[in-house]
């Protein structure tokens, strides 16, 4: 009985992602010549390859982070790379990936999926953002914001299909199902109608590759570490943000030298130039405050 135990320990050991601890100079430094000879392979994509636009820096910093994540979730380091996509700045797996991790991982059997049609869609309605600028108070900070707007669909020729992903664990004979996704979904959300979009003439796939990445997300968020799929961070809407006027930090930047070239003691105290900061002089900048005016 001890020997079972002891070789069910070592079976174990040996199926346990090995983890690569960037705190032991042997292993970093390993890692660093494995990573520059991914850097250097013309099979890479090119933010791991080295080239003007990548130095060898930043590509062997990338391939360290491809390798690390490979060695989490047990697959092909290069395998990472040519399916670990950055949209929008945040990385994000391809959806094929993400389905031949969940039907290669060995915990479940391979995905499938269950289309019904719902009948017609007929009219839907929607939320569209649109960007509007919004001016600054006093000369100050001005920023994007989207104003949201209802918009109805046309959807009296189009057949509403349903798709759930399912599938059962190893050894069980309870299936998985992952939420409903359906085109009438897909218009509410704003993914059917978003500029560039392949749901309308892949809409079959698209449903398949969102009901698998609702399914991981539900039974599997390990496998694909918390990251969304390309499709998925495409079909996001923009988020607000703000943006700092150029006329305003140049005014204050060229204020700033001129004062200190002059040697003088640059003064925060103004007095308020705007009628309405007059009107109510609690609302004007002060000396207590340190922040320049319109900041």
């Amino acid at each position: 009985m001890e020997k079972e135990n002891n070789q069910l320990v070592v079976q174990q050991e040996k199926n346990a992602p090995v983890v690569f601890n960037f705190f032991d100079p042997v292993q970093f430094e390993t890692m660093q010549r494995i990573c520059r000879m991914f850097a250097n392979s013309e099979l890479v994509p090119d933010m791991y390859k080295v080239s003007e636009k990548n130095p060898i820096e930043k590509a062997m910093a990338n391939c360290m982070i491809a390798v690390e994540i490979a060695q989490r979730i047990g697959a092909s380091p290069l395998m990472i790379m040519q399916n670990m996509v950055p949209i929008y700045g945040r990385p994000s797996w391809s959806s094929k990936f993400l389905v031949a991790t969940v039907n290669t991982c060995g915990r479940f059997n391979p995905l499938q999926y269950r289309f019904t049609e719902k009948g017609v869609l007929g009219k839907v309605d929607y939320t569209e953002y649109e960007k509007v600028w919004i001016n600054g108070t006093n000369g100050g900070k001005g920023y994007y914001k989207n104003n949201a707007k209802t918009v109805t669909f046309d959807g009296t020729k189009i057949m509403d299909i349903e798709c759930i992903a399912f599938t059962t664990a190893k050894g069980s004979d309870k299936a998985l199902d992952s939420s409903p996704v359906s085109i009438r979904l897909a218009i509410q959300e704003g993914w059917y109608t978003k500029s560039g979009s392949k749901w309308q003439t892949m809409t079959k796939q698209m449903l398949m590759y969102r009901a698998a990445s609702f399914w991981t997300n539900a039974y599997a968020p390990e496998l694909s570490m918390g990251m969304k799929t390309e499709d998925e961070i495409r079909d996001i809407v923009d988020a607000e943000y703000e943006e700092i006027k150029n006329d305003v930090v140049s005014k204050v930047d060229s204020e700033i030298a001129d004062k200190a070239n002059a040697g003088t003691t640059i003064s925060f105290d103004r007095p308020p130039t705007d009628p309405a900061d007059k009107a109510n002089p609690a609302g004007s900048q002060t000396g207590s405050d340190n922040r320049l005016p319109g900041f």
